[in-house]
């Protein structure tokens, strides 16, 4: 949980299922952003879908097939992607790791 509106402690916050080998704790967020932990186990996919929000991500840990707009890249830890809204993307988890989103503006459909 986040308390006071500025800290979140990593045992304090349980994860929540988020597809077939995907879980993710939102870290924190306000109406302009939002920040999002998702654990892949490997051969896990985030379907391919779009948003109206603009989405950063950065790999923490793992070995990821990032595919924006029909482009793939593999990527492992510390490498970075960037979607545009309304653009198409997904991943596939080519070894378990750990993706941090953030997101402009909230995702609402990620809160409960």
């Amino acid at each position: 949980m986040l308390r006071g509106s500025s800290f979140l402690k990593e045992k304090e916050c349980e994860w929540e299922a988020a597809g077939e080998g995907i879980s993710r704790k939102v870290t924190g967020h306000n109406t302009q952003m939002m920040m999002v932990k998702v654990k892949f186990e490997k051969g896990a996919t985030g379907y391919v879908h779009d948003h109206f929000h603009t989405q950063s991500s950065y790999v923490a840990s793992g070995k990821f097939k990032i595919t924006i707009d029909g482009d793939s890249e593999i990527l492992e830890a510390g490498d970075t992607f960037f979607v545009q809204p309304n653009l198409k993307h997904g991943a596939e988890c080519l070894e378990a790791g750990v993706l941090i989103d953030v997101f402009s503006p909230l995702r609402e459909d990620f809160l409960k």
